[in-house]
């Protein structure tokens, strides 16, 4: 007797509290465009302030059950196998709205709270690297409120410098300083975004990316691409607004190549991830800089991840594919 294999329900969470909420819809539109409809019935879930919706396929909005992330649809009560995460910022990429999952027993795509609350904390992971001998910039940390003693900050990190959020994304509220009289408006301008602010030394040299993930049972590194910027650095514009050429595989050597692909994979492993992770270095002098993690990186069409595993063979489907049954394997 032929047993009937019953379809996954697989909710897709977009949107969230942050700046980047808008580049989190695009991502969970181009997930759900592209995940195996044959195979799992699927979901869009917009998690917004003012309300957590499902979006059916007349666009109309269905209120989530937040008890235990239920919906109901023409009197039917849905509940789900697994969620995709693509939610960039809180509280997709923090960790809190993951660890609400993990209270009432819902697999999700991406790390357990606590790794993604970790790595969403610039200084903490920077902390955490560092002890396993990771080189990494020069860093000078912040809180509001504190005394801001520029003279101080630059005898640290140099000039020029970065001055970042310690918690967002997509380059929101990062500045490059190169003068001490630009340094109070930078810190003002990160404020904005966060309360706890990160500079950091300036690295000349050749930025990568590199995307890693689980893919059938096995850790791997997808093909890194170089970013060359037209902006200071890469910032929002050039991230998603065509400022930057993102060369995949990045023209280094297949020595620094090997180099960084195992420097990656072991920190992937050392902060304990799951799921997709997006890692930046600067090459300086023959030795790659950590620079931060992006644990729900953009898969929107001018994304880096797409394009890596597209180097790599993968189509999107299959990618998208993967990150269920990696989550529903746990």
């Amino acid at each position: 007797m032929q047993t009937i294999q019953m379809k996954k329900n697989i909710a897709i969470i977009m949107g969230g509290y942050s700046s980047e909420f808008e580049i989190s819809l695009k991502s969970g539109e181009v997930v759900y465009n592209n995940i195996l409809k044959e195979i799992y019935n699927v979901y869009r879930v917009h998690i917004l302030k003012e309300k957590w919706v499902l979006i059916d396929d007349f666009n109309e909005e269905i209120q989530i059950n937040k008890h235990d992330f239920s919906v109901e649809i023409n009197g039917t009560n849905i509940t789900f196998d697994c969620v995709f995460n693509a939610i960039h910022g809180n509280p997709g990429e923090d960790g809190t709205i993951l660890a609400y999952f993990d209270l009432i027993g819902l697999k999700h795509t991406s790390a357990p709270f606590y790794q993604m609350a970790l790595t969403f904390n610039k200084r903490d992971t920077l902390s955490v690297v560092k002890q396993y001998g990771v080189k990494t910039a020069i860093s000078y940390y912040l809180n509001k409120g504190e005394t801001i003693n520029v003279e101080e900050i630059i005898e640290k990190v140099g000039l020029p410098c970065f001055v970042k959020p310690n918690n967002a994304g997509s380059s929101f509220g990062i500045s490059k300083v190169k003068q001490a009289n630009e340094m109070v408006t930078a810190i003002e301008k990160a404020y904005k975004e966060d309360t706890q602010i990160l500079i950091e030394s300036f690295l000349d040299g050749i930025e990568v990316t590199v995307g890693v993930l689980e893919y059938e049972n096995k850790i791997i590194a997808l093909p890194m691409t170089e970013i060359v910027t037209e902006n200071e650095f890469f910032d929002y514009e050039a991230k998603y607004l065509g400022k930057s050429e993102e060369i995949t595989p990045a023209r280094i050597s297949n020595e620094m190549h090997d180099k960084i692909e195992k420097l990656a994979i072991f920190v992937y492993k050392i902060l304990n991830m799951k799921g997709f992770t997006r890692t930046e270095y600067i090459i300086v002098n023959n030795e790659p800089y950590f620079l931060e993690m992006n644990t729900v990186p953009g898969l929107t069409d001018a994304s880096i991840i797409p394009q890596q595993a597209a180097a790599a063979g993968i189509s999107l489907p299959a990618l998208f594919d993967n990150a269920v049954k990696m989550a529903l394997k746990y």
